[in-house]
C-alpha cells in the first residue's frame, strides 16, 4: 500500500494584522524623542539622576519603538525564493534587541545611582516632578494606543512593555521630586533610580525569554505538546504519531511537522485523514502552517518503495 507523502497546508505568509500601523508607530517615535530631549535638559539643569535615568530609558524606548516600526514595515513584505517564510522574524529580532537594550540601561542606572548614594548631589524636586508628570501623561496615551496590538504581536508587545515600564518609572520620578521638594532629602533621587532599574530588569525578562524561544525554535509558550499528540492520535484513521515538532515562525504564525501512521488504505482515504489532522490541530491549537507525512502501518519510515507522492494541499488564508 502506498505511503502518503507530505500533506501540507499554508495559511498565508503575512502576519496577522493588528490595530497598530507603522504610521502610528512612527508618530510615537517622534513624540518619545521630543520627551527624551526635554527630560535630558531638565535633568541636567535640575541635577536629577532620576530624570536623566528616565531620559535614558526614554531614549531606549525611542530606539525600541523605531525597531518596532521597522519590524512592522518589513514584516509585511511578501515572501520570495530567498526568504520563503517571509520576514516574520524581523519583529522577533527587534523585540530581542529592545529587551537587551533595557538590561543595559538598567545596569547603567544602577552604576550611577550607587555613585549618587556615595556622593549626593542637590536636585530640583519641583522641576523633576512637573517634567516627569508631563511624561507620564504622554506615555499613558502611547501605552493605550499600543495595548491592543501587543496582544497579537511580540514586536509590538516589547514596545508596549517599554512604555508601561516608563510610565511606572516616571511615576517614581514624580514621587521622588515631590519628596525632595517638601523634605529636601536628595537621597530619594538615587533610590528611585535603583527602583526603576529593578523594574526594568524584571519587565524585560519575559520578552527576552519569548523572543529567544522563537529564535531557538522552541515550543511556543502555552502549547500543550502532550495534548497535541493526543489530538492527532484521536483523529479517526490515525494509529500513531512521531517526529512531532511545533515552533513559531513569527507573530501569529505557528508551524508544525509530524509523521502519522495509518492503516493500509486508498490515497483518497489517506488524504481525508491528513485533512482531518490538519484541521483539528488548527482549530484546537491555532497551528496555521502544518506539514504531515503519512506512513502506512507495516512500512519502514522513509521507505521509498512504500511511498507514493501525494500532491500538496494549499488551504486559503483565514484571519
Amino acid at each position: 500500500m502506498p505511503h502518503h507523502h507530505d500533506g501540507h497546508t499554508h495559511h498565508g505568509h503575512s502576519p496577522r494584522a493588528g490595530p497598530v500601523s507603522d504610521k502610528t508607530m512612527a508618530a510615537v517615535v517622534l513624540v518619545t524623542l521630543l520627551f527624551v530631549v526635554l527630560e535630558a535638559v531638565a535633568g541636567w539643569i535640575g541635577h536629577s539622576l532620576a530624570l536623566l535615568s528616565d531620559a535614558g530609558h526614554n531614549l531606549a524606548d525611542a530606539a525600541a519603538l523605531a525597531l518596532s516600526w521597522y519590524g512592522l514595515r518589513v514584516a509585511h513584505k511578501p515572501s520570495h525564493h530567498g526568504m520563503t517564510y517571509g520576514y516574520h522574524r524581523v519583529g522577533i529580532v527587534a523585540a530581542l534587541i529592545n529587551a537587551i537594550s533595557l538590561v543595559a540601561i538598567a545596569l547603567w542606572i544602577v552604576w550611577e545611582a550607587v555613585a549618587r548614594i556615595r556622593t549626593p548631589e542637590p536636585a530640583s524636586g519641583q522641576l523633576m516632578m512637573w517634567v516627569a508628570l508631563a511624561n507620564v501623561l504622554v506615555n499613558l496615551f502611547i501605552s493605550w494606543r499600543l495595548h491592543e496590538g501587543s496582544k497579537h504581536d511580540m514586536n509590538v508587545r516589547s514596545a508596549y512593555i517599554h512604555m508601561v515600564v516608563d510610565v511606572i518609572s516616571t511615576l517614581g520620578v514624580v514621587i521622588a521630586g515631590a519628596f525632595i521638594a517638601f523634605t529636601g532629602q536628595v537621597i530619594a533621587d538615587p533610590i528611585v533610580s535603583l527602583m526603576i532599574a529593578g523594574f526594568i530588569l524584571w519587565s524585560s525578562y519575559g520578552v527576552l525569554r519569548d523572543s529567544a524561544t522563537v529564535l531557538l525554535e522552541g515550543t511556543p509558550p502555552g502549547t500543550d505538546m502532550p495534548a497535541v499528540i493526543e489530538a492527532i492520535k484521536g483523529v479517526s484513521g490515525v494509529l500513531d504519531v512521531h517526529d512531532l515538532h511545533v515552533w513559531m515562525v513569527g507573530p501569529g504564525v505557528v508551524a508544525c511537522s509530524c509523521h502519522i501512521v495509518v492503516a493500509e488504505q486508498s490515497i483518497r482515504e489517506g488524504q481525508q485523514v491528513l485533512r482531518a489532522v490538519v484541521n483539528d490541530i488548527e482549530r484546537r491549537f491555532h497551528i496555521t502552517h502544518t506539514t504531515v507525512q503519512v506512513e502506512v502501518e507495516g512500512c519502514e519510515p522513509n521507505d521509498l518503495f512504500c511511498a507514493r507522492p501525494q500532491p500538496h494541499r494549499h488551504a486559503a488564508h483565514r484571519h
